[in-house]
């Protein structure tokens, strides 16, 4: 009856356990010591044509990203303290070491202040200067792995590396850093590693380098490179940092006196909408934990429940069956909160053994999600010392909860009638 007892836990476990910890990882803040100081800023740059009945958009339909025009004036106007303008795009990398070929690298063109904003670490070196993004230099920061592949892991600073047949001078080298999600865009891979190169957004648009991203457009497009400059096509991210609350008041009010000076120069015929909204609530905007994630959640937990409802039963039944003893042991002088104690403790090691059993079960289900999911996908799939806490806690603590009923049937029972029978 003990084994079913811890059978019936940890399976309630594992269950809740797998789901719990995507969630986790899903809902988690990647940059709690700043996520109240990063916002991002959007501009309804499209008016009502952007909806089929012709009404304006609402805060929750704006466009998540930027055009090339609003991205570069909200730089050009310095309104934030730290301020960055980015998208995602790639190389062609030919590396200097004969023995391997040229591959593929994802590359992330942005401004000298991410690195600041986003509390990037460095293993070599540090961001390029705010003058060599006025230079369009020919400066990168290359990830850990990159530069372990290419220099195997050695310091690689003033080297160089060929990108798409040209050559830029190394400055940095990142180390581990990992956000999940990966907030500074959510367009592409949510859950997937960080860009191995890192270039000055004003060299990325010099060499034309377009994006790998999503680009969404309401209009035909002109031709050439700069016919997209020019377009209402949004495919630029924007982020900017906001360390007090004045900051942020100056900063929603200028985001509004630029769109309106968008309206009265006629590149805009609809009032003035923008937004600003912090770490969290974009995230919420975003909908990074989709509907049916809660759902799997609620649905999961519903089954631990179903669970503890069978353990309590073979709970009862077990305590139950040794009414005798525990009359023996009333009637020998022992206290009614001794014998409580005693089986509480008894119930607490079985949930413990059941999260122990459910922790097991948890690392079989995300071993079977990681068959299943996508490759970006797989980062969420790993448990961490939090997780093995909340199973451990939740199993001994739900367990115990649940044998309280049981427990106090067991001690009510009146010692004359069981000694009477005996």
């Amino acid at each position: 009856m003990t084994t079913l007892m811890v059978a019936a836990i940890g399976v309630g476990i594992g269950a809740s356990m797998t789901m719990l910890t995507i969630f986790r990882a899903m809902s988690g803040d990647p940059i709690p010591d700043k996520s109240a100081q990063l916002f991002v800023p959007q501009i309804d740059n499209w008016g009502p044509s952007a909806n089929q009945n012709s009404a304006p958009l609402t805060d929750d339909t704006l466009p998540y990203m930027l055009t090339y025009i609003d991205a570069i004036g909200l730089m050009r106007a310095h309104a934030a303290p730290h301020q960055a303008a980015m998208y995602e795009t790639g190389f062609a990398l030919t590396p200097a070491i004969t023995a391997l070929k040229p591959f593929e690298v994802m590359a992330r063109a942005t401004y000298a202040d991410f690195f600041a904003m986003f509390n990037v670490p460095f293993r070599y070196g540090s961001p390029w200067h705010p003058e060599d993004d006025e230079a369009h230099a020919n400066v990168v920061i290359i990830s850990r792995e990159l530069n372990d592949k290419l220099f195997a892991g050695a310091n690689s600073l003033g080297r160089q590396v060929t990108l798409d047949g040209k050559s830029y001078r190394i400055v940095g080298v990142l180390d581990r850093w990992q956000p999940l999600p990966r907030f500074y865009d959510l367009t592409n891979q949510r859950y997937g590693k960080p860009e191995d190169v890192f270039l000055p957004f004003t060299r990325a648009i010099e060499i034309q380098k377009d994006s790998y991203g999503n680009t969404n457009c309401r209009k035909t497009l002109e031709s050439g490179w700069d016919g997209k400059l020019r377009s209402d096509c949004i495919w630029f991210q924007f982020w900017v940092e906001l360390s007090t609350t004045r900051d942020i008041s100056h900063y929603r009010e200028f985001l509004h006196n630029y769109a309106a000076d968008q309206q009265r120069s006629g590149r805009f015929n609809w009032p003035p909408h923008t937004r600003l909204r912090d770490l969290r609530d974009w995230l919420r905007f975003e909908h990074v934990v989709s509907d049916e994630v809660r759902i799997m959640v609620l649905m999961s937990f519903s089954f631990l429940l179903v669970c503890l409802l069978n353990a309590m039963g073979l709970m009862l039944a077990k305590l139950m069956a040794r009414a005798t003893e525990i009359s023996v042991r009333r009637a020998l002088g022992a206290s009614r909160r001794t014998l409580v104690l005693q089986c509480l403790i008894e119930v607490g090691m079985i949930g413990l053994l059941g999260g122990v059993l459910g922790l097991a079960l948890t690392a079989l289900g995300l071993v079977g999600c990681r068959a299943l999911l996508s490759g970006q996908a797989l980062n969420l799939t790993h448990l961490d010392v939090a997780d093995v806490c909340i199973a451990v806690l939740l199993a001994t603590a739900t367990t115990i909860l649940a044998g309280l009923y049981p427990t106090w049937r067991a001690v009510q029972a009146q010692p004359a009638w069981y000694l009477k029978a005996q």
